[in-house]
This record gives structure tokens, C-alpha cells and sequence, in this order.
């Protein structure tokens, strides 16, 4: 069964929090692409939408939004693009990346919320306020 780290940016309060989707829960990602929306009850935020940004496979290698499918491919990078940085102007690099679409290679998934639930991403994952200290 597929098994991934999500890792969900919120973009009001600038936090950001690690997640586990397993078995059932991760097969909804699996064939969604960079920039779909899932339901957040897959990672545990009951009322909350998040859209897939981005995410990595087990050895590193970045999903490109450029390429289509799941496999891995290598690309001719001229700019500073996902998985590629020039050290140098005019600089070009064939780099090896994956797919725009979730797969089980992937091991980690960026996710942003769209839309909020009515209660707060704290709240339901049961972190903060608990010793007092606010």
C-alpha cells in the first residue's frame, strides 16, 4: 500500500505541518497532479481543501510540473527551475525528474490550504495551547 509524508502549508498564519497518509487515505492522491485539489480529511483536517504544489519521490528527485505522467524523465534546464539552481549565467544541466502526477515512488507531498474548515489546523491535529504557553 502507498504511504506518504504530506507536508500542508497554511498561507494565512505562515505555518507549516507534517502529516502522514496511509493505506486508504493516500490512495486519494494517488493519479492527482501538481495543482488538483484534494479533500484534507485525508491527512486529518476535517473541512479543509488542499492543493497539491509539489512533492519529491524516495530518492529526492522533485515532481516537475512540465512533465506529464508519473515517470522519471530528464530535462534540459537552462533557468532556475524545481530541482535546479545555475551557479552561473548561461549555465544548462540535464536534470532527472518525475512527473507531475502522484504515484507510490512518491514519498513526500507539498500541499497548501485552499479553503479553511471552521476550525483551526491546531485544533484538530490537537497541538498548541495545551501548557498554558501563548
Amino acid at each position: 500500500m502507498a504511504s506518504f509524508t504530506v507536508v500542508v502549508g497554511d498561507p494565512e498564519s505562515g505555518s507549516s505541518y507534517q502529516l502522514e497518509a496511509e493505506e486508504q487515505d493516500a490512495n486519494r492522491f494517488i493519479g492527482k497532479s501538481i495543482g488538483e485539489e484534494v479533500d484534507g480529511n485525508a491527512v486529518g483536517l476535517e473541512g479543509y481543501t488542499l492543493e497539491i504544489t509539489g512533492g519529491s519521490d524516495d530518492a529526492g528527485r522533485p515532481l516537475s510540473p512540465d512533465v506529464s505522467g508519473s515517470s522519471l524523465q530528464e530535462v534540459l534546464m537552462e533557468e532556475r527551475q524545481t530541482g535546479y539552481k545555475p551557479s552561473r549565467d548561461g549555465e544548462r544541466r540535464r536534470i532527472t525528474v518525475r512527473g507531475s502526477e502522484v504515484s507510490d515512488a512518491v514519498a513526500q507531498i507539498n500541499a497548501s490550504v485552499v479553503e479553511a474548515g471552521s476550525s483551526g489546523i491546531d485544533e484538530l491535529l490537537g497541538e498548541g495551547g495545551e501548557d498554558g504557553d501563548e
